[in-house]
């Protein structure tokens, strides 16, 4: 598409958007346009803009926030960096600019480039396309494919050593969302390979967030008028922040006029991953980058920065949304198997998965166990039953041969994350995937619980197969890890998996919890099940996480932590499922059965019933209202202004003793603005008249050691 086809740019849009995109729905899409008589592009949606100049050379010049009219930008930069056979270069990129506080559009048409950068040659522009192409039948909270628009700029070098080296830097731009997404790809079209030492896909000289006359980077804030995020994570830390490994916060001593006096503001954000310094790319192969998620903010409140991130992780990976109920089965023998698929059938469970400690291996690819699970898989089907299973990774030894060589030592010794580990890339590791595909597709399997996935570690051996040496084994491994869950999602495998590969396929992640602590009384256990929700679904949505409940002793504890015999527990039983079904997240039900007698269905099809009537409502996103602490009631709001149930109110009591207490409820995020329709447990509706802060104030009272929920129409 050429500049002159494009619509121009109208200025009128500059001015902000007032309607709330986290409460209804913008109609604004996104569009490309042409400014400044063709020497601008206008990425635009009506809630970001971003403006980028195309000569002498491509440079971003504007990236502001239509929320709050927050511009990002102080300074111009390259659009992306690559080190190319040991040699820095710049992709894009203009020069002449002095002062780096602000940028003045009036400076810009006195830039120049260097001819050692990658020049701009093109662009085009297609329509957003799904990231990977989900095959599912499975209940899902959020069923709308995202739309946007994708330009792809193509950069060149005049040097004659990459004279066929093609560099291309994306963006999509979502509709509704202020969002989008970079990556970088280079191809090799050349005759010789080279080697990519590093590929930094983002570089942004950003306004500072404070000012202090002196302090190290480390002391001083980051830009909290954007969030970023990769899919390039792993720490088993649960939280995207701690996981991340590509974000880089770096200081920029050419912003002479900035405060800090040693000039240490980290006021430039590059993106990249660390540990890859080495990338060979063969004559008519490419390389693509991670992808950059930039996520505009408009508040520093907690609670609104988390809704826009969950927002965000329901339009780019809408697998997140799928939620199926599922039992955590310890089973000795086909025939609990069975029984298990029965009385998950008969109570409205969706899906069993075969813990660990069960006689499931599905790195057993023989015909008989092939057979037997495929019988099984069958059998589960029949009953219109979900079937997985588990298996490890990581945290376990291989061999000298298979295990990853620490950098050091030269040696398989106990360096890796967890210890002892195998390397992804070794001959054990490249089987491994293989089996577990093999295995899910000969039987019929439609989860895979993957437990210590790949957790970043280096190798320094130059023997396994699947990468060169030190420098390319983080990504080759990452890639090779990627492949197995993009495999899965593309073939319908739901996958839980305990580190933060969302972005590529995985479903569910543990909420956050400390295991030991099942081996706590279960008094202990719900008001502590209870603050892991309200602590793990800040930035996670309620599908996106996993809780435990110990049905039979796990990791220690007596009687007194366990729900077996359930008939004797169903106090207890009942209220733990009402706390994670209430908010909307599965537990692991890890034990050899859901009920033991007709009783115990009754309780377990009860709350099953409940859950899947309030289904929509309860896997929406929630308000934090008070986290538990045994002193004081606790609760949450689930809120979703576009169903006709836009809210569900959960309330706890953990005292020993009645409580009646009023309670400030907060409602704006369900869309209402003038009175709401509140229902308790179903029973008559009372209308309120919402204040100025759109909040009502209900009157409860709770029974001792009990809870009560509300509706909100």
């Amino acid at each position: 598409m050429k500049a002159q086809n494009l619509p121009n740019w109208n200025s009128a849009a500059d001015s902000l958007t007032h309607a709330d995109w986290m409460v209804q729905p913008i109609q604004t899409k996104a569009q490309i346009f042409t400014a400044n008589n063709g020497k601008d592009l206008v990425m635009y949606n009506g809630l970001l803009k971003r403006v980028f100049r195309i000569a002498p050379n491509m440079a971003c010049t504007d990236f502001t926030n239509l929320s709050n009219g927050q511009q990002l930008l102080r300074a111009v930069a390259p659009e992306a960096k690559l080190i190319i056979d040991g040699t820095n270069y710049n992709i894009g990129g203009l020069y002449g600019q002095k002062e780096k506080a602000y940028l003045l559009n009036n400076w810009v048409d006195n830039f120049t480039t260097d001819a050692g950068d990658f020049q701009y040659q093109s662009y085009s522009i297609s329509p957003l396309q799904p990231y990977l192409n989900r095959k599912t039948g499975i209940w899902s909270g959020t069923n709308t494919t995202a739309t946007g628009k994708t330009i792809a700029f193509e950069y060149a070098s005049k040097n004659p050593v990459l004279a066929n080296v093609v560099v291309t830097v994306h963006y999509s731009l979502y509709d509704g969302l202020p969002l989008l997404i970079k990556w970088l790809t280079v191809t090799n079209n050349g005759n010789h390979a080279i080697t990519i030492n590093r590929v930094v896909n983002e570089v942004l000289a950003f306004v500072e967030e404070e000012s202090a006359v002196v302090g190290t980077p480390e002391q001083m804030k980051k830009q909290h008028g954007i969030y970023v995020e990769t899919n390039y994570a792993f720490n088993n830390a649960m939280r995207y922040d701690i996981s991340d490994q590509t974000t880089h916060w770096k200081t920029d001593s050419t912003y002479t006029s900035q405060v800090n006096y040693n000039y240490q503001t980290p006021c430039v954000l590059e993106v990249y991953p660390e540990k890859v310094n080495g990338i060979i790319l063969s004559p008519g192969e490419s390389f693509s980058s991670p992808r950059t998620h930039e996520l505009l903010m408009d508040s520093y409140d907690r609670e609104r920065r988390g809704l826009a991130i969950r927002k965000m992780y329901r339009a780019v990976a809408p697998w997140t949304n799928e939620n199926p109920i599922f039992m955590h089965l310890v089973s000795r023998n086909n025939n609990e198997v069975k029984q298990a698929i029965d009385q998950c059938a008969a109570t409205g469970y969706e899906a069993l998965i075969l813990s660990f400690g069960s006689h499931c291996n599905m790195e057993d690819t023989s015909a008989a166990n092939i057979a037997q699970w495929k019988i099984l898989a069958a059998y589960a089907h029949e009953k219109h039953i979900l079937i997985g299973g588990y298996s490890l990774f990581s945290s376990r030894k291989i061999s000298d041969a298979d295990d990853v060589i620490d950098p050091v030592t030269s040696k398989p010794d106990a360096g890796a994350f967890f210890g002892n580990a195998p390397c992804m890339g070794s001959n054990w590791g490249l089987a491994y995937i293989q089996k577990l595909k093999y295995f899910i597709s000969q039987t019929g399997f439609n989860i895979f619980e993957n437990d210590g996935p790949y957790p970043g570690d280096v190798c320094a051996s130059t023997q396994h197969p699947g990468h060169k040496g030190l420098d390319d084994s983080q990504w080759k491994q990452m890639e090779l890890q990627k492949g197995l869950y993009h495999w899965c999602n593309e073939n319908g495998i739901y996958v839980n998996a305990p580190d933060w590969y969302f972005l590529d396929g995985t479903n569910k992640i543990a909420i956050g919890y400390r295991e030991v602590n099942f081996s706590l009384s279960r008094e202990q256990q719900m008001i502590l099940n209870r603050q892991n929700i309200y602590d793990g679904l800040w930035e996670k949505t309620p599908s996106m996480s996993w809780g435990f409940v110990p049905l039979t002793k796990y990791q220690g504890g007596g009687p007194e932590a366990v729900l077996e015999p359930l008939s004797e527990h169903l106090k207890d039983y009942q209220q733990l499922m009402m706390q994670y079904y209430g908010a909307g997240v599965q537990a692991c039900y890890r034990g050899p059965r859901l009920y033991d007698t007709d009783a115990t269905k009754t309780v377990v099809s009860n709350t099953i019933s409940w859950y899947k009537q309030y289904r929509d409502i309860l896997n929406a996103d929630i308000i934090h209202l008070r986290r538990a602490d045994g002193r004081d009631w606790d609760g949450i709001l689930h809120v979703n202004p576009q169903l006709s149930t836009k809210g569900l109110l959960l309330l706890y009591n953990p005292l020993q003793q009645a409580i009646t207490r009023t309670i400030t409820v907060p409602l704006y995020y369900t869309g209402l603005t003038k009175t709401a329709r509140i229902r308790q447990q179903g029973g008559a509706a009372k209308t309120y008249t919402l204040n100025r802060n759109y909040n009502i104030q209900i009157t409860v009272t709770i029974a001792a050691e009990s809870y009560t929920w509300f509706t909100v129409e």
